[in-house]
C-alpha cells in the first residue's frame, strides 16, 4: 500500500513539473527567435524529459555502437508510436521532423516549433522538397536532425519500405546516418494507429501493463560507402529487419 501511495505522489509531483514546464515554455516561445536560440532547445529536451516521466515510461537507452557517436548526424528511427516524438530528444540532441499538424497542436504545437523543429506535408510533394532543402541549410548550421524513413506511424513492425530523404541528403552532405531501434515492451499499449487519437495513446501509455521502452543505438552509416541512395537506402531498411527479428520476432 505504501508503496502504490509513493508512486501515486512521484507520479502527480511529475505531472505538477510537466504542467509549469509547459506553461514557461509556451510564454517563452512567443519571444523574438534572436532571444529563444541561445537557451530554448535545452529548455525543449528538459521538457521531453519531463514528460517521459509524467508519462511513467521507463525509457533505456541501449548504446549497441561500438564506435563513437559522430560530432553531427542524421538520426533515423523506426515509428510505431507518439512517445518518440519526446523520446528521440529526450536522449539526443536533434531537431525533429515530424508532420505538418503537429504545429497546430495547442501548447506542444508552439513548443516544437520555438525548438526549430521542421515540418512536412506528407503526402505533398513539394513539401517534402522544400524540408529536404531546410534540412540540407539547418545541417549546414551544424545541426543533428531526426526523421522517421518510414514516412509516419506504419504499426508495430517495420514498414516494407522506407522513403529515399534522409539517405539522399545524407549522400548530398557526407553526414552519416546514426540508426536507432525502438522497441516498446507492450506493444499494443505503445502502438499508435487508427481509431486511436493521442489522447487515447497518452493514456494508454499512462495505464500500460508493461513501461519499458528500449531504444538500441547502433554504429552510424556513412555514405561513401554507397554509390546511390536506393543501394543505401535497402541496407540500412535491411539492418532494420534484422533488428526486428532480433528483438520483435
Amino acid at each position: 500500500m505504501l508503496q502504490f501511495i509513493a508512486r501515486l505522489v512521484l507520479r502527480i509531483i511529475c505531472w505538477i513539473e510537466l504542467a509549469l514546464f509547459t506553461g514557461l515554455l509556451y510564454l517563452l516561445s512567443w519571444l523574438p527567435a534572436a532571444l529563444l536560440r541561445p537557451y530554448y532547445f535545452q529548455a525543449f529536451r528538459f521538457w521531453c524529459r519531463s514528460f517521459v516521466r509524467a508519462l511513467g515510461v521507463d525509457l533505456r537507452l541501449h548504446q549497441k555502437n561500438i564506435h563513437p557517436v559522430p560530432d553531427q548526424y542524421i538520426l533515423i528511427a523506426n515509428h510505431p508510436s507518439a512517445l518518440e516524438d519526446v523520446g528521440i530528444p529526450a536522449l539526443f540532441p536533434v531537431h525533429s521532423l515530424a508532420k505538418i499538424e503537429v504545429r497546430d497542436w495547442w501548447l506542444v504545437g508552439r513548443i516544437s516549433a520555438a525548438a526549430d523543429s521542421l515540418y512536412v506535408e506528407r503526402e505533398s510533394r513539394d513539401s517534402r522538397q522544400e524540408v529536404s532543402s531546410r534540412i540540407v541549410e539547418e545541417l549546414g548550421r551544424g545541426k543533428n536532425i531526426a526523421l522517421y524513413p518510414e514516412g509516419g506511424c506504419k504499426g508495430r513492425r517495420i514498414f516494407e519500405s522506407f522513403r529515399h530523404g534522409a539517405f539522399d541528403i545524407s549522400l548530398r552532405t557526407g553526414i552519416p546516418i546514426l540508426p536507432v531501434f525502438l522497441h516498446y515492451e507492450s506493444q499494443e499499449d505503445f502502438e499508435w494507429q487508427p481509431p486511436y487519437t493521442l489522447l487515447h495513446k497518452i493514456r494508454h501509455m499512462m495505464t500500460t501493463r508493461n513501461n519499458r521502452a528500449n531504444y538500441y543505438l547502433y554504429d552510424a552509416i556513412y555514405p561513401e560507402r554507397f554509390s546511390d541512395r536506393e543501394s543505401f537506402n535497402y541496407h540500412v531498411h535491411d539492418l532494420y529487419l534484422q533488428w526486428q527479428a532480433r528483438y520483435l520476432d
